[in-house]
């Protein structure tokens, strides 16, 4: 038998747990305030792995205190990765100082193709990883509001060419929608 994992997403906005319609801030639903607990229901249902994305990081914001939920999320007992906003090194260092398994890198993926290749050189292919998200066929950043010419295979193949083993895509017309 085969086996897989599945990755339940906690998105944070301003600490709190939501869903964005389309990636629209404007189209936003809360879930709670309790970003650990929201964790907790999906370890306690048996998930190995969350995936954490700090919204206001995608937009260019703080996210502090998406950045102070972090270490709450990563002694669940499930591995995290986490993205959104990570542009630099030490964000890279951070995020895994804050027990994060796997970073995602995604605008700056296409801003800054040279900074992946420094993160999977000094952390390893395995704790770093792309986010690849599209619409129309074009990848879109920060925050998938800024489009740009190239499309999801063409980053991909950029990506694995600097050392890059996984990368999450997320078909952007799809998300937040049933």
């Amino acid at each position: 038998m085969t086996t897989f994992d599945i990755y339940p997403a906690i998105d944070l906005r301003n600490g709190k747990v939501v869903r964005l319609k389309y990636g629209d801030p404007a189209q936003q639903t809360v879930f709670g305030d309790d970003p650990a607990a929201m964790g907790q229901q999906w370890v306690t249902a048996g998930s190995r792995w969350l995936h954490v994305v700090n919204l206001d990081g995608a937009f260019d914001e703080a996210g502090t205190a998406n950045w102070q939920a972090l270490p709450t999320l990563t002694q669940l007992g499930a591995k995290v990765q986490f993205g959104g906003g990570i542009r630099t090194l030490a964000d890279v260092e951070r995020a895994l100082a804050a027990g994060v398994s796997r970073v995602i890198l995604g605008t700056v993926a296409i801003e800054h193709p040279e900074l992946v290749a420094e993160a999977v050189a000094q952390f390893g292919g395995d704790r770093v990883a792309v986010g690849i998200d599209a619409r129309d066929g074009k990848v879109k950043t920060r925050g998938w509001v800024e489009d740009t010419a190239v499309s999801p295979a063409t980053l991909g193949q950029q990506m694995v060419a600097l050392g890059i083993r996984t990368a999450i895509y997320t078909d952007i017309s799809r998300d937040g929608v049933r």
